[in-house]
């Protein structure tokens, strides 16, 4: 049991990031949590961590271990939960950050959900539009959206994600449709200001090859939920995601436009930064959005 306690000691240090947080989170003194990493670090005689007053870095072969652990405490989880009352049971504290925009909508309702069908986790849900440090911060799992860059997280894409150009049937009663991408410069077009992102512009597909233009307008604002809102009071063709205007599209409130020059569509996608044996409950919620996210009346509704 002592040599179980090491494990899991060293795992939550550097999952917390401090002796001190990891010892809160258990209950016990930092002082504990400092000798049970020093008894792991003597008996098997090499050095895990280096601890300062400010911060607590892995060692080589402390990353390495890292890993090893992780996956014979997500074993041991599995296992205890495959005889469990009631057969697969999830438990434990899950962190989850996702874009502030995309979670408030499709990702907060979820953990509601998700919480109904296993009451032994408990859930925080960090919404930020900055990229967080997943393993730095102490998150198990991001919800992203967009081409995912080269990294040493792992990625599962939950679903596809296309932009679209929309505008309201009011809108387009008044000022006619766009047949062509070279015909937004005529129409008031929503665009995000330059200090946001879509730096690029728009992006179309026109004549087999991806194309980028910077339509523009009388309004522009740093923020797409603004947009949105300008967009359904009649001020002009916003480019959007899907997931922010199916259910205006479906309910007749927006009208897609120019829909043949679509550009290809990017991902939503759950990154984690374990390359494998994921805990339970980590499983179990990336599962859960997989499902969700699948079903085309999800994004309608």
């Amino acid at each position: 049991m002592a040599k179980l306690k090491q494990l899991e000691s060293f795992v939550a240090v550097v999952a917390r990031g401090s002796l001190t947080a990891a010892a809160r989170a258990e209950g016990v003194a930092p002082a504990i949590m400092g000798r049970r990493l020093d008894a792991l670090e003597e008996r098997l005689g090499v050095k895990l961590l280096v601890r300062t007053t400010r911060r607590i870095a892995l060692t080589h072969e402390g990353s390495a271990f890292l890993e090893d652990c992780q996956r014979l405490l997500a074993d041991l989880a599995n296992a205890e939960a495959s005889v469990s009352a009631g057969g697969v049971k999830a438990s434990g504290h899950l962190r989850i950050t996702a874009p502030a925009g995309f979670g408030r909508r499709h990702v907060a309702p979820l953990v509601a959900k998700f919480r109904q069908q296993h009451a032994d986790v408990t859930i925080t849900l960090n919404l930020s539009d900055r990229v967080v440090d997943l393993a730095g911060e102490g998150f198990d799992c991001a919800v992203r959206v967009g081409d995912m860059p080269d990294s040493s997280l792992v990625s599962v894409r939950l679903a596809d994600n296309r932009r679209l150009c929309v505008a309201t049937p009011r809108y387009l009663k008044l000022h006619g449709t766009p047949q062509h991408p070279n015909e937004l410069a005529k129409f008031d077009c929503l665009t995000l200001s330059s200090d946001a992102s879509q730096t690029r512009g728009w992006a179309f597909t026109v004549g087999g090859e991806l194309v980028h233009l910077k339509p523009g307008g009388p309004l522009d604002c740093s923020d797409g939920q603004v947009l949105h809102d300008w967009c359904l009071a009649d001020c002009g063709i916003a480019w959007r995601s899907t997931w922010e205007v199916e259910s205006e599209i479906a309910a007749g409130r927006l009208v897609a436009l120019l829909e043949d020059f679509a550009a290809p569509p990017n991902g939503i996608y759950a990154v984690f930064p374990q390359r494998r044996h994921l805990q339970l409950r980590v499983r179990l919620w990336i599962d859960f959005l997989k499902h969700h996210y699948s079903q085309p009346a999800f994004w309608r509704g």
